[in-house]
């Protein structure tokens, strides 16, 4: 079993999209224009809502004010794979240790 590599950083972009930085250098751009929010994630169809997310440091990954959160794994696989499901991302981009890009916070489970 691998180790879950936590959020460090989230940027929100316009159009549901976030950019994310893994502790492990991984980042990428997550776009969740196309995603149907239901139950506690409702609120996010709001772009203004949606870009409230924080990072929460605790639990290693992104969090809204009503306490959505998606898991990191889920979070990392995404962006990682460039996976399509549930939402489109960009391709991650692996960055040496050290070479920082700034971000906002943001963390939590879908």
């Amino acid at each position: 079993m691998s180790a879950i590599s936590h959020v460090v950083a989230v940027t929100p972009l316009a159009g549901h999209r976030l950019y994310l930085r893994f502790e492990d250098g991984v980042e990428g751009e997550l776009d969740f224009g196309d995603d149907s929010w239901q139950g506690v994630f409702a609120a996010l169809r709001d772009e203004a809502y949606f870009a409230r997310v924080e990072l929460d440091r605790e639990l290693g990954t992104i969090v809204w004010p009503n306490g959505a959160d998606i898991a990191p794994e889920t979070l990392y696989r995404m962006v990682s794979e460039g996976s399509d499901k549930p939402t489109k991302s960009k391709p991650a981009v692996q960055r040496p240790m050290g070479s920082e890009r700034r971000g906002s916070s943001g963390s939590r489970t879908r």
